[in-house]
């Protein structure tokens, strides 16, 4: 064999060897929870984390520790991201000799942040080199490595599925939602924002039932009943608004208003702040004030898209 021929040989082992591995930035809960289904799946995993100490586990398991973000970006031709914000994000990827190990290799964001961060961290990406895919994940901690989790993907397909077979090891279900790369951003933040409008809706109510003499645990199995309700409604009002159409017939905004103001009512006598429903009633009083009133309450959603 001829020195050029064993050379060849050379880098393609070393880039089996690279594209067989995959890097882990960030071991908060869901980094750690990330780096545990990889090394649960055999991959050799590399991981590093800004404040050292949290890889003792994932270590103690099979993984890499490396001592810098740059070695660690350099061990693998994937890098997955999941830190607080894209601050962090920022910090991490954009010092000049992490940049520089990343320059064609692939970043997989799973960071939770705006649309905006995530285009301008894709034009940052463009401009040097790096190959950049965002994401979000819609599911707990406890979810990843099992069929319960949900990964959403944005940005250029072919490099989602060049990686596929790496990430389905982290479970649950991988969606592309496009070419755009701050979709996955753009439904993580529609989708947070039901989640914690119901959560504030959920403690807000505990405290009322509370002030009324009921338990959290007495309220619980109705709330549950109320939270039954919603995908259908869901799914109704979604057809109705795209078509815009809004009807009331279930259910108009008039009644809609008049029921937020006992709840406002029922609060304040408490000394509840009822600035939430306050404001939901505020939009509900808007709607009727254009003349809208025989129409259902998801018109309040073209109200605020104006």
């Amino acid at each position: 064999m001829s020195s050029h021929d064993h050379d060849e040989q050379s880098a393609a082992t070393v880039t089996a060897d690279v594209t067989a591995t995959v890097t882990v930035l960030g071991l908060g809960p869901m980094g750690r929870a990330l780096a545990r289904a990889f090394l649960e799946a055999g991959l050799r995993t590399t991981v590093w984390n800004r404040t050292p100490g949290r890889d003792r586990e994932l270590v103690a398991r099979g993984a890499v520790s490396a001592p810098s973000a740059e070695e660690a970006v350099a061990a693998s031709a994937l890098t997955v991201v999941c830190v607080v914000n894209y601050d962090a994000v920022d910090a991490v990827l954009r010092s000049a000799a992490v940049t520089d190990a990343l320059k064609g290799r692939t970043v997989v964001n799973l960071t939770a942040d705006t649309p905006d961060r995530a285009r301008s961290t894709a034009a940052w990406a463009a401009e040097h080199g790096v190959r950049y895919l965002d994401g979000a994940i819609m599911t707990p901690a406890p979810t990843i490595g099992t069929p319960d989790a949900v990964f959403l993907h944005s940005g250029p397909r072919e490099l989602l599925e060049e990686h596929r077979s790496v990430l389905e090891e982290l479970g649950g279900s991988h969606t592309h939602l496009g070419e755009d790369i701050g979709r996955a951003a753009a439904y993580d933040i529609a989708l947070l924002d039901i989640f914690w409008t119901a959560m504030a809706g959920y403690a807000h109510a505990l405290a009322v039932a509370k002030a009324e003499g009921i338990t959290a645990r007495e309220l619980a199995p109705f709330a549950q009943g109320i939270a039954a309700i919603l995908p259908p409604l869901f799914e109704q009002f979604a057809g109705d608004v795209d078509a815009g159409d809004f009807s009331g017939d279930i259910n108009p905004v008039t009644s809609a208003a008049s029921s937020m103001a006992h709840i406002v009512h029922a609060s304040e006598a408490h000394g509840i702040d009822a600035g939430v429903m306050r404001a939901a009633e505020g939009w509900a009083r808007r709607v009727i004030g254009r003349g809208h009133g025989a129409d259902g309450f998801i018109r309040v959603a073209e109200l605020l898209g104006r």
